[in-house]
C-alpha cells in the first residue's frame, strides 16, 4: 500500500516520489563510480604492463626475425606527457605491442586519437614541428591506458648503434616477463583507506537525507489513515513502503546516471587523468551491496525518523512544541572512534601496518560524529538567537520549528569538509616523507637537455644560443677516466668533465683558462675521490667507453705536467664536482664520441612557451635528446598518484554535493509553497522572503562548518599522530576547504532563488 501511494498519488506523488528518486540516484551513481574505480586503477595498469618495452637488461639478444629495436623518446607538451617510441622491426616475426596492427615505415608514425586532434589543431603547432613524421593510422584503444592520452609509435633506421641499456633496446616480446611486487608502504595504504572514507560518508549522508525527503507532508497522510482505520505499526509499514518505492527508483535512476557518466568519463579528462567507458565497470558483489544496501538504509532511516513521532487520526504530535534532543548518546560516537585509532598511534613507516578495519570503523565514527551533533548545536544555537528584522525573524522562526531538516541539508556538506580537512593535514604533514629537494640551482638555469654521443657538444650549444628565450648556454661533456683497462675490474676511476672555460668556472674556480688547460679537483661530493693519486704526471689513464654504445674503441690519454689545480664551487646542480676538468683542445681525439653532453639553460620565462622551444631544438639535434624541465622537489609518483585520485574524487563529492543540495533545497521550498504564498497575499516583500531563505540556510551553513572544522582538526591531528608525522595546522588548507563548502552552498542557494520567485505568487493559495 505503501509502494501505491508513492506512485498513485497523482502529481504531489510522483513529485515527492521523484526528488526522493533523484537524490539517491546521485548517491547511487557515485556510489557505482567509487565500486568501479579499483577495476579502472586495475585496467590501467595491466595495459601499462601489457605495452611494457622496458625489459632491458646486461645481454643484448642477437638479431632475429622476431626482434625489434625500440627507443623511449617520451616528451611533455605544455605540462602534458607525450609518449613516444622509435620503432625498427629486424624480421617479420617483429612483437606488436597492443594496439599496433603493424609498423610504419621509417618516417610514418601511429598516434593516439587525442594526439591525432591535437597535431591536427592550432594548439598543436609546436608540437608538429617537435614531430616531424607523418600521420599514417591510429593506435587502438588496447594500446592506451586513457581516451586523451597523448601516444605515438614512429618508425627509424640504425637504431642498433644507439643500444645503451636503458633508452634503446632490442626486445622479442612486450610485457615484463618478470613482474616484482612491490612493498606496501603503510602510510599510503592509509592514505588511500582515509580518501575512500572521506569520499563516501557524505554520499551515504546525502542518501540518508533523501529518502527523507517530504517527510512532514507523509506524516499527515500518515494522520489520515489513522482515521480510516490504520494502526500505528501499520502506518510505519506503508512509510517503509513509500521510502522503498523512492530508493528502488533511484536505484534504477543511480544505474541510468552512473551509464551516462560512464559514457562522458571517455572525453573528459581531469588533472591530466582520463579513462575508457569499458575500464568503469564495478565488480558484481559490490553492485549487489548497493542494490541491497540503498533500499534497506532507506527503509531503516524511515523507521528511526518515525520513533520520536506520534502520529493520531487528527494530526501528527510533531507539529507541537518538539521534545529538546538528547546530548549524551551524541558525545559518544566521536570518542569512540578516537578510541578506534588510538592503538595504531605512531607506527609511522617501520611499525607494522595499520589495521584497515580500525582506520575504516574509526574515522567514520568520528565523521558520523558530526551527523549526531549537527542537529543538537543547530536546535541549540537558534533557540537562543535575538529578534532582528523581518526576514531574520521568518528565518529563525522556521529554524526553531524545523531544525532537524535544516540540519539534514547541512550535514553532507559538514562531513564532507571535516573529511577534506583531515586529509589535508595528513597530507601536508606526510608530504615531506615523499618528497625530496633537488638541490637545482634555478637561478643559474632551468632546464638541462642531455645530449647523445651522436651530436657534438658544440654544436648543439650553438643551436640552443639561437633558440628565442634562452639567455645562456651551458655546456659540458662528462665521462670517466680510469687507472686500469675498462675491460676488467677497475683500481682507481674519477670523473672528467669537458667544456669551454666559461663553462667550466660553472664548476671551478680556475686561477686562468685557455683552450688546451686540464685541472684537477679534489674534495668534490665524491666520498671516494682518487683525484690525487691517479693524476700523476706521465700516468697513462683509460677513457670509460660504454658512454659510446657497444661498438665504442677505448681511448688512452697521458697525464701531462702542466695540470693545475683547482677548487670546486657548487655546479648547476648543486653538485661538488671532482676529477679532471678539460678543456675541448686536451680531450684525445678517440674519446669525443665516449663522453656524453649535457647543456644548462637559462631562460627567459617572459618569452611565450619557451620550454616548448627548448624541446623543439632538442628534438632536431636527435630525438634521443633529453630535455628536462627543473623543479625545487621531486615527489613520489606514488604518493602523487594518490594526492591526484582525492582531487578528482573530491570533484565528483563536490558535484554531488552541489546537485543534492540543489534538490534538497526545492523540496524544502515545495512544502513551504502554500505558506510563500500567504505571507505574498498579506503584503510582504519579496527580497524579505528571499533574504529569510538565504539567513535559513547561512545560519546552519555556518555551525555545520564550524563543527566540521573541529572534527576534521582533531581526526587531522589523530592521523598525522599514527604515521609519526609532526602534527601541524595547514591554516590556509583549513580555510580553503571551509571556504569551498560555504560556497557551494551559497551557489546552490542562488540557483533556487528563481524557483522561489515563482513559488511566491498568491495564486499558490488555490488548492483542489
Amino acid at each position: 500500500m505503501g509502494a501505491r501511494f508513492a506512485v498513485t498519488g497523482g502529481r504531489e506523488g510522483w513529485i515527492r516520489v521523484l526528488l526522493t528518486a533523484v537524490g539517491v540516484g546521485l548517491g547511487v551513481a557515485l556510489l557505482l563510480l567509487t565500486a568501479a574505480i579499483p577495476s579502472a586503477l586495475a585496467a590501467r595498469h595491466d595495459r601499462e604492463q601489457a605495452r611494457q618495452d622496458y625489459t632491458y637488461g646486461r645481454t643484448v639478444p642477437p638479431k632475429a626475425a622476431n626482434t625489434l629495436m625500440i627507443a623511449d623518446v617520451d616528451t611533455q607538451y605544455r605540462g602534458k606527457d607525450v609518449r613516444g617510441r622509435l620503432v625498427e622491426p629486424e624480421g617479420p616475426r617483429a612483437p606488436l605491442p597492443p594496439g599496433v596492427r603493424a609498423y610504419p615505415a621509417a618516417g610514418g608514425m601511429l598516434v593516439s586519437p587525442a594526439l591525432k586532434a591535437l597535431l591536427a589543431s592550432d594548439e598543436g603547432t609546436l608540437l608538429r614541428e617537435r614531430l616531424p613524421y607523418r600521420v599514417v593510422g591510429t593506435i587502438g584503444e588496447s594500446g592506451l591506458i586513457g581516451s586523451h592520452e597523448l601516444s605515438y609509435y614512429a618508425g627509424a633506421r640504425h637504431l642498433e648503434p644507439l643500444i645503451d641499456g636503458s633508452t634503446v633496446a632490442r626486445i622479442s616480446s612486450f610485457g615484463d616477463p618478470h613482474p616484482t611486487s612491490e612493498h606496501t608502504d603503510p602510510v599510503l595504504v592509509l592514505l588511500v583507506l582515509v580518501v575512500f572514507v572521506v569520499l563516501l560518508m557524505p554520499v551515504a549522508v546525502f542518501i540518508a537525507a533523501a529518502v527523507r525527503f517530504g517527510g512532514e507532508r507523509r506524516d499527515r497522510r500518515l494522520a489520515a489513515l489513522r482515521l480510516v482505520g490504520a494502526d500505528s505499526r501499520m502506518t510505519r509499514r506503508i512509510a517503509a513502503g513509500e521510502a522503498l518505492a523512492g530508493a528502488v527508483l533511484g536505484l534504477v535512476l543511480g544505474a541510468g546516471f552512473f551509464l551516462a557518466g560512464r559514457q562522458a568519463a571517455g572525453s573528459a579528462e581531469v588533472l591530466g587523468v582520463s579513462v575508457f567507458p569499458g575500464y568503469l565497470t564495478p565488480a558484481p558483489p559490490l553492485v549487489l551491496l548497493v542494490a541491497v544496501a540503498v533500499p534497506a538504509a532507506a527503509v531503516l532511516v524511515t523507521l528511526f525518523a518515525l520513533r520520536g513521532v506520534v502520529i493520531e487520526p487528527l494530526g501528527v504530535v510533531r507539529t507541537g512544541r518538539p521534545a529538546r534532543r538528547r546530548l549524551w548518546w551524541r558525545l559518544l560516537l566521536p570518542p569512540a572512534g578516537l578510541a578506534m585509532l588510538y592503538p595504531m598511534i605512531g607506527q609511522g613507516h617501520d611499525e607494522g601496518n595499520f589495521n584497515q578495519y580500525l582506520v575504516t570503523g574509526g574515522v567514520m565514527l568520528l565523521l558520523v560524529g558530526v551527523t549526531a551533533l549537527l542537529p543538537w548545536v543547530v536546535e541549540t544555537v537558534v533557540a537562543r538567537l535575538a529578534p532582528g528584522g523581518v526576514a531574520w525573524q521568518l528565518a529563525v522562526r522556521r529554524l526553531q520549528l524545523s531544525s532537524g531538516t535544516a540540519a539534514r541539508m547541512v550535514n553532507g556538506i559538514a562531513v564532507a569538509v571535516a573529511g577534506a580537512i583531515a586529509l589535508q593535514m595528513l597530507f601536508a604533514g606526510v608530504e615531506s616523507d615523499y618528497s625530496r629537494p633537488t638541490h637545482h640551482d634555478l637561478t643559474r638555469a632551468q632546464m638541462q637537455v642531455n645530449l647523445p654521443p651522436t651530436v657534438p657538444v658544440p654544436d648543439a650549444a650553438a643551436h640552443f644560443a639561437r633558440t628565442p628565450g634562452v639567455r645562456r648556454v651551458t655546456a659540458l661533456s662528462s665521462g670517466s677516466l680510469g687507472t686500469r683497462s675498462w675491460r676488467g675490474d677497475q683500481d682507481i676511476a674519477v670523473e672528467l668533465t669537458v667544456g669551454g672555460c666559461a663553462s667550466l668556472r660553472e664548476l671551478a674556480a680556475l686561477p686562468s683558462c685557455r683552450d688546451g688547460d686540464v685541472f684537477a679537483l679534489a674534495g668534490g661530493d665524491a666520498s671516494d675521490d682518487g683525484t690525487a693519486r691517479a693524476v700523476l704526471p706521465g700516468r697513462t689513464l683509460y677513457v670509460d667507453p660504454s658512454p659510446g654504445g657497444r661498438h665504442a674503441r677505448e681511448a688512452v690519454w697521458t697525464v701531462p705536467r702542466g695540470v693545475q689545480p683547482a677548487r670546486p664551487v657548487k655546479d648547476p646542480t648543486g653538485m661538488l664536482r671532482s676529477g679532471v676538468l678539460m678543456t675541448p683542445r686536451a680531450l684525445p681525439a678517440g674519446a669525443r664520441t665516449t663522453v656524453h653532453g649535457a647543456v644548462y639553460l637559462s631562460l627567459d620565462p617572459s618569452v611565450p612557451d619557451v620550454t616548448e622551444r627548448v624541446r623543439n631544438t632538442a628534438a632536431g639535434l636527435s630525438p634521443m635528446a633529453n630535455p628536462m624541465q627543473w623543479a625545487a622537489t621531486e615527489h613520489s609518483r606514488k604518493f602523487t598518484s594518490i594526492r591526484t585520485g582525492l582531487f578528482v574524487g573530491a570533484a565528483c563529492v563536490l558535484a554531488l554535493i552541489g546537485a543534492s543540495l540543489l534538490v534538497s533545497q526545492l523540496e524544502q521550498l515545495r512544502e513551504r509553497r502554500k505558506l510563500l504564498s500567504s505571507l505574498v497575499a498579506v503584503g510582504t516583500r519579496r527580497r524579505t522572503l528571499g533574504l529569510s531563505v538565504l539567513w535559513q540556510t547561512a545560519v546552519p551553513v555556518a555551525l555545520g562548518l564550524l563543527l566540521a572544522s573541529v572534527v576534521g582538526l582533531a581526526l587531522g591531528a589523530v592521523l598525522l599522530r599514527m604515521t609519526g608525522a609532526t602534527v601541524r595546522v595547514d591554516w590556509a588548507s583549513v580555510l580553503t576547504m571551509t571556504g569551498i563548502g560555504g560556497a557551494v552552498v551559497l551557489v546552490v542557494t542562488l540557483l533556487s532563488l528563481p524557483p522561489l520567485l515563482r513559488l511566491m505568487r498568491p495564486d499558490g493559495l488555490r488548492t483542489e
